[in-house]
């Protein structure tokens, strides 16, 4: 068993399943934090600035500051300045999108942009979707914060993000560029944020599709829990397999 100084941690169905805590969640944190081990919590979710995110992080009882969360809202952001950093953004998505925009200092505009970056909203309309299929189609970049076609949430799974952006790239014909996990661009920043490599860090998560597969698709040994989206009945059939799986993250606390 390896001895891994760095965590990265997924929020829906690892930490908590909407609204309530899961069991062994701030334990499971909080020797992290007593034994000094660098955590850095990763959700696809952009609707939620980082403040409120570890805001209810913390409510539940779990360590969080600010400094530990990162979102995909954040991860877009970053990304896009990287590749123009006067960049023109017309935007769909929620307080948290906006947030993470504004504080990497990229404009919003209502037209003539350079990329069209689509996040969960949940006001969506036809209006904002006729829109930025007219700016896709007139030159801007398509980029969507994640690709999760289905959100878990208290009363099932509800339409997702990804779900959202395929009207947009089915309507103009053009594939988005996902930033959120599975892909590998959000566990990349996250790396160097936290200043770490590969091999010392281990990616915990529920969802195989989105987390284990970031972690697998990045080169990251990978903690699968069975709290979540992801049932121990699939784990046969997963290939590949994640580096190690728990039923619950209290089995995993010896090794911490």
């Amino acid at each position: 068993m390896k001895n891994y100084h760095t965590y990265l941690i997924d929020l829906d169905g690892t930490m908590y399943w909407g609204d309530r805590p899961i069991k062994s969640a701030a334990e499971f944190v909080s020797k992290l934090a007593k034994n000094s081990i660098p955590y850095l919590f990763l959700t696809n979710n952009s609707s939620r600035t980082q403040a409120q995110v570890s805001d209810k992080l913390q409510q539940m009882g779990i360590h969080s500051t600010t400094e530990h969360v990162f979102t995909s809202s954040m991860a877009t952001a970053k990304h896009i300045k990287q590749l123009n950093h006067q960049a023109r953004c017309f935007v769909i998505g929620e307080e948290g999108l906006y947030d993470a925009m504004e504080r990497e200092g990229l404009t919003i505009v209502d037209g003539n942009s350079d990329f069209v970056v689509i996040g969960i909203d949940r006001h969506i309309n036809y209006e904002k979707l006729s829109n930025a299929c007219r700016e896709v189609r007139e030159g801007a970049t398509l980029i969507s914060t994640n690709g999760d076609v289905a959100l878990p949430t208290e009363r099932g799974l509800e339409p997702g993000n990804g779900a959202l952006t395929s009207v947009v790239s089915v309507s103009t014909g053009k594939q988005p560029l996902f930033i959120g996990k599975p892909e590998t661009v959000m566990l990349e920043q996250a790396l160097e944020q936290l200043g770490t490599t590969r091999e010392a860090t281990l990616m915990v998560g529920d969802n195989y599709d989105t987390d284990i597969l970031a972690g697998i698709n990045t080169g990251i040994d990978t903690l699968m829990v069975f709290t979540g989206v992801t049932p121990f009945s699939k784990y046969s059939t997963l290939v590949p397999k994640p580096s190690y799986y728990v039923e619950d993250l209290n089995e995993w606390l010896p090794y911490i």
